[in-house]
């Protein structure tokens, strides 16, 4: 770390020292034992900026203590029933672990449906698997591998990705909101696999708006990424790579198709919520409710998530998408009208 960086978290440090009480203990709460870590995560999100990363780490804390976000892991969503519905329709789970240590995160972008449930609960398991990884994944691989970790890789599978994917986009773009506002620079590299036709040109698009810190984060793997992914480490010896057995299901092999259905059981579906994964994350907060209620039922309901204001950038990059999707369904209806039209009358 340079002169230049330590010097910007010595400033944010003595600033965090003079916040009021409720702020610095959900400070606590939230950087787990590795202050400077965290300081250091929004400063890169701010480019180093000690005022601007100062006022976003305020504004995070706030958003956390009006949401009760510290409590969050607490709160199950019931019955199991309607967890499983969530689990089926926001396809993400933890495959396994990096060479170097790191969280594998798979996200099924192309079939999660997000029809299941209401949309605060989609928000809630987002935010629940976010402080799980936080509390609980990241500081035991801290302790399995014998160095600080802190971040994760994510394989996002783009199988199934149509146009009817733009009733998400409201969605997804208050996810990623949440998630650029209050858990900056948690992942290390995103890994696209699976891409089709529609998502290269989305692609084409959006990399032209992303801040070269993003676009250096994001690699767009051949086919399922099961090659590239083993043969990384070959070649670019610096990078994280993962070993056969912690691949995602949907990049085990050429041809995997859907990331929902075509794995060996729901023990190599990372998905599925009879994962290894899901299980210990579910019953985990259920055990914490059971603490803090004491024998009391369970309340059922969602948590009412405050959604952040996207930032301006976020806002532009979605109204992109919008007008990519748009622009691939009146061409894919006109190709539509022109097959269906009969040539010399037959």
């Amino acid at each position: 770390m340079s002169n230049t960086h330590q010097e910007a978290i010595k400033q944010f440090l003595s600033l965090m020292g003079n916040v009021d009480e409720q702020l610095n203990d959900t400070f606590q709460n939230m950087h787990h034992g590795n202050p400077t870590e965290t300081l250091a995560r929004f400063l890169k999100a701010r480019d180093w900026d000690v005022q601007k990363a100062y006022k976003m780490l305020i504004d995070c804390l706030q958003w956390r203590i009006q949401n009760e976000i510290d409590n969050i892991l607490s709160k199950p969503i019931i019955p199991a029933d309607l967890y499983r519905a969530v689990r089926d329709s926001q396809l993400v789970g933890l495959s396994g672990y990096s060479k170097e240590g790191l969280p594998v995160i798979a996200i099924g972008v192309g079939l999660s449906t997000y029809d299941k449930a209401s949309v605060n609960y989609y928000v809630q398991s987002h935010i629940q698997m976010n402080e799980y990884r936080d509390r609980v994944i990241l500081p035991a691989a801290t302790q399995k591998y014998g160095k600080h970790i802190s971040t994760c890789l994510k394989v996002l599978d783009m199988t199934g990705l149509k146009l009817s994917a733009l009733n998400q986009i409201k969605l997804l773009t208050t996810i990623s909101t949440i998630d650029d506002l209050n858990y900056p620079e948690k992942t290390e590299t995103y890994y696209i696999v699976n891409a089709p036709y529609i998502f290269s040109a989305c692609w084409k698009a959006v990399k032209p708006l992303l801040q070269e810190r993003t676009k250096r984060k994001i690699q767009v793997l051949q086919g399922c990424g099961r090659d590239e992914l083993l043969k990384v480490r070959k070649t670019h010896p610096c990078m994280f790579v993962m070993d056969y057995s912690f691949l995602p299901h949907f990049c085990r092999k050429e041809g995997s198709g859907s990331s929902r259905n075509r794995s060996n059981g729901t023990i190599d579906n990372c998905f599925s919520l009879d994962h290894s994964y899901h299980q210990q994350l579910y019953n985990y907060i259920r055990h914490q409710a059971n603490l803090i209620e004491s024998g009391r039922p369970i309340k059922q309901g969602s948590v009412h998530v405050e959604f952040p204001e996207p930032d301006p950038e976020d806002t532009k990059i979605a109204k992109t998408i919008e007008s990519e999707f748009q622009r691939l369904a009146d061409q894919n209806g006109i190709c539509n009208s022109l097959n269906g039209l009969k040539v010399n009358g037959d």
